[in-house]
């Protein structure tokens, strides 16, 4: 059996270098424990610190296209009870029913109703 040598007195043991120091975040300066290998308080700070680093290109934006309008809101509607047709809304005032769905359109340009884009078009 082999003996292992003892430490010198000025040589710290195993669990003495643990890492209880405080760091100051290099984005927004709070303290914090860092542990392991960590640099930032929080993702937050370390996305900001990353977009710091790596900033976008003069004249390049990334502008988000604008949200396609929504596909009910130009669809037809009719109610299989009173024959009322609505614009986007699915549910009757009068009766409380469900309605049908007749296919894309929009407001009549003279009178304001409800007009399908199946009713302009007659295949005969």
């Amino acid at each position: 059996m082999t003996r292992r040598p003892s430490q010198p007195a000025g040589t710290p043991s195993r669990n003495d270098n643990h890492n209880d120091t405080t760091a100051a975040c290099p984005a927004c300066g709070q303290p914090f424990t860092p542990a392991g290998r960590r640099r930032w308080c929080s993702d937050a700070c370390r996305q900001s610190g990353w977009r710091r680093r790596h900033p976008a290109a003069p004249g390049t934006t990334t502008a988000l296209p604008a949200p396609a309008p929504r596909v009910r809101d130009a669809t037809i509607y009719q109610c299989p009870h009173c024959d009322q047709r609505y614009l986007g809304q699915q549910r009757c005032d009068d009766c409380g029913t469900f309605c049908r769905r007749i296919g894309p359109g929009g407001p009549c340009p003279h009178c304001d109703e409800p007009v399908a884009i199946n009713d302009l078009i007659a295949i005969n």
